[in-house]
């Protein structure tokens, strides 16, 4: 099963992703008008139950950004080893995971374009998993991490790299341009640590491998991400964490390769499904 926003007849609808079309389940949900805030309250399983056995009610609609009112979205930097010594400052592994925050307005869904903007044309792709937590927790210990999460997603961490340098200690400018990122396609519920634990991630530009590892690679395991960040705020039901991204993003190649209009960026990770985008310029 999986579970998406789209927009139908000019309207934003949530529900269940079929083979054949979209089952709408924002009717039956009165009290949730969009799937964060049904996920929020808790109500991610009756979803789930409601779209069972279902028939598809729309067969031309668009993706949205699968949770586009999400409150709070936390990303964790450089991740992988490799991303590590891409930054070729001669620093060891870091004792702490770097965290900045990203806003929901940063972000589309599958099949949009992202969008270059005319200020800076470094905008960069950073294929991640993104997981959605279900069950609120403090200190929450790792071995227990997998508990609270819910969902499964997929991110294209777009990135406008000039951006990211303006400041010393933080890169929040730089990661929070309209549409400048992805989310989606939809959620897949988590329902079996292998899902994680095996999953190999791989970014595609143009049909051209840039990115290609597996999550059992990072240095900081999702599990302690949940356990480093409940530690000093509660996690609450749809909450996004967005994971890290291997090497390879566009910046790190001599000379970069940014993406432009025109540009197809494909995020695939077994078992979640593809994230597809192109690239357009600010209107």
């Amino acid at each position: 099963m999986k579970l998406a926003t789209v927009r139908a007849d000019n309207t934003q609808l949530y529900g269940a992703i079929l083979e054949d079309g979209f089952v709408n389940l924002t009717p039956d949900f009165p009290q949730w008008p969009t799937l964060y805030d049904a996920i929020s309250a808790g109500g991610f399983d009756q979803l789930l139950s409601m779209a069972e056995g279902r028939t598809a009610t729309h067969t031309d609609f668009a993706y949205e950004m699968v949770l586009p009112n999400a409150a709070r979205i936390l990303c964790v930097g450089v991740n992988f080893p490799d991303r590590n010594a891409e930054y070729k400052d001669g620093s060891a592994q870091p004792k702490y995971m770097s965290l900045f925050p990203r806003f929901a307005s940063g972000f589309t869904g599958h099949g949009q374009n992202l969008v270059r903007p005319p200020e800076n044309h470094t905008l960069d792709y950073e294929g991640e998993v993104a997981i959605v937590i279900g069950k609120s927790g403090r200190r929450i210990a790792a071995e227990d991490a997998y508990d609270h999460i819910a969902a499964l997603t997929l991110c294209n961490e777009g990135t406008i790299r000039d951006w990211v340098r303006h400041a010393k200690f933080n890169v929040t400018q730089g990661k929070n341009w309209d549409r400048s990122g992805a989310i989606g396609p939809w959620l897949v519920p988590f329902t079996d640590p292998s899902q994680l634990d095996d999953a190999r991630i791989i970014t595609r530009v143009n049909g051209e491998v840039r990115q290609d590892d597996v999550l059992s690679r990072m240095m900081f395991p999702i599990r302690e991400e949940i356990a480093y960040i409940s530690t000093f705020m509660t996690l609450q039901p749809g909450d996004i964490i967005v994971t890290g991204t291997p090497t390879g993003a566009g910046a790190r190649f001599d000379p970069p390769r940014y993406l432009k209009p025109g540009d197809v960026v494909e995020i695939e990770v077994n078992g979640i499904g593809t994230l597809t985008n192109g690239v357009e310029d600010e209107a």
